[in-house]
């Protein structure tokens, strides 16, 4: 059976978009605020920067080499740096000596990480069905505006499973069928479509924001570190955002990595990204926040921004609109970030196994549903479940993201940097139109062997001490 299409990206924008849909989704829409209201504001933000630039970006290029270099996803790369899987070049560092264990962990690090795209696709999936929600609740209250009623619409919804798990089956089966017709007519040429009418909706709507009366105290709370609101958990919590918003630790940007054009200069493919994706994080929060502390609100967790967006409307000029461009945008956003998840695991899957891209992508999505069904009743139905003080939704999302993301993205970093061929590595870093290439990648190698890693792990230990 004939291996799966080589496929590239057109341009580098189309890349950059590509990697900017990806890492930009309802992380930093959704996630982003209840997470930096749960710690503190300010000090947490500042917290957040540095650890993008620290470890996120060494990361995020890290993953993109792994892509580049040996042209393919996660688990058939990890394949080839053990040596069992062939490629005309040899790949791996002919001084690293595998230990069997060594080997056992890179041989199941890919499935492992495919593993937690899968669930966090599927509860991604419920909260995107949320969004779809409230947009059409908005666009149906155009013609009928004493149809919308912002404290209701969202109980409703949260006390009906079916409608939860309609919507996500919604939402799953668009990112299947965008996926489904490749990555040219698929992936890159949408978000080249979404992400420009993002931007725009993005600007207008922080314009609105920083109009209210609230916009002075909420930019105080976003940009005034106060170290004293840490908590022992806010550095693993930073970590696990930072990695969640940049797409690192899933393989997405191997996957990336693997459809980049020979010319691509991986350093400033990579510090582009961190830097768009930080600037449209902090863009969000401005935009998010005059509109969450409104009318004295209370923070409140996964359902922050649902509790708060929607009360802000009834008082706005031309609210419904402002609403319905708002959900918009938000939805966008998430099908853009679902996508680029999406898109790795049926590229791994496709590598592995052969099997045909539409035939990936159906199986996929079934499998992201029949997950989705715990969170998505989590709030009705499977309501009487904790895990702690967490229903379901919050587990996988706290457990997701702040302990499993941050050890794999940990484990492929050092995969990267102490077994793929230094030379190689090397050549991606120092060019003719790059003289300080050498000196950059230096400080690259030192980041990723000597900071990542007791970096991580102070925040996972940080987290631990504080469960108890």
């Amino acid at each position: 059976m004939p291996g799966p299409k080589t496929v590239v990206f057109g341009t580098r924008l189309g890349f950059y978009l590509a990697a900017i849909g990806s890492a930009f989704g309802l992380g930093n829409l959704w996630r982003f605020p209840y997470v930096v209201a749960e710690n503190g504001g300010g000090a947490f933000v500042l917290l957040y920067l540095a650890l993008v630039f620290l470890l996120g970006m060494p990361i995020m290029i890290a993953e993109l080499a792994l892509g580049k270099i040996s042209k393919g996803s996660l688990s058939p790369a990890l394949s080839k740096l053990i040596g069992e899987r062939y490629m005309v070049r040899d790949i791996r560092e002919k001084s690293a000596v595998l230990p069997p264990l060594v080997k056992w962990f890179m041989r199941h690090l890919g499935t492992l990480s495919m593993m937690i795209t899968v669930v966090v696709l599927a509860y991604y999936a419920v909260i995107s069905g949320w969004v779809l929600h409230f947009f059409m609740q908005l666009v149906v209250s155009l013609f009928n505006p004493a149809h919308f009623e912002p404290g209701g619409a969202l109980a409703v919804l949260l006390k009906n499973g079916w409608l939860q798990l309609l919507l996500t089956s919604v939402h799953l089966m668009t990112v299947a069928v965008i996926v489904a017709k490749d990555l040219e007519f698929g992936l890159e040429k949408w978000v080249g479509y979404v992400m420009p009418m993002f931007g725009v909706l993005l600007l207008v709507l922080a314009f609105h924001s920083l109009r209210l009366d609230t916009a002075t105290e909420a930019l105080r709370f976003l940009f005034y570190p106060d170290f004293s609101k840490l908590t022992l958990a806010s550095l693993g919590q930073a970590i696990g955002h930072v990695f969640f918003t940049l797409s690192v630790g899933f393989g997405t940007m191997v996957t990336f990595g693997s459809y980049l054009r020979e010319k691509v200069y991986i350093p400033m493919a990579g510090f582009r990204v961190s830097m768009m994706d930080s600037v449209i994080s902090l863009w969000a929060g401005v935009m998010i926040f005059p509109l969450v502390i409104i009318g004295g609100q209370q923070f409140a967790g996964p359902e922050l921004l649902f509790q708060t967006v929607p009360h802000l409307l009834e008082g706005l000029p031309w609210g419904l609109w402002f609403g319905v461009a708002f959900f918009l945008c938000l939805y966008l956003a998430s099908l853009g970030a679902s996508i680029g998840l999406f898109e790795t695991v049926v590229a791994n899957w496709r590598e592995v196994r052969r099997v045909p891209r539409p035939r990936a992508a159906s199986t996929i999505a079934i499998l992201c549903f029949i997950i989705s069904v715990g969170p998505a009743l989590s709030t009705n139905v499977l309501s009487d479940v904790k895990i702690g003080e967490r229903n379901l939704l919050q587990f996988f999302d706290s457990a997701l993201i702040n302990w499993c993301l941050p050890i794999t993205a940990l484990l492929i970093s050092q995969a990267v940097i102490w077994t793929l061929k230094h030379e190689l590595v090397e050549a991606e870093f120092v060019s003719e139109e790059q003289p300080s290439g050498r000196k950059i990648y230096r400080h690259w190698v030192f980041l990723l062997r000597f900071i990542v890693t007791p970096v991580v792990v102070a925040g996972l230990v940080l987290q631990l001490i504080s469960l108890f």
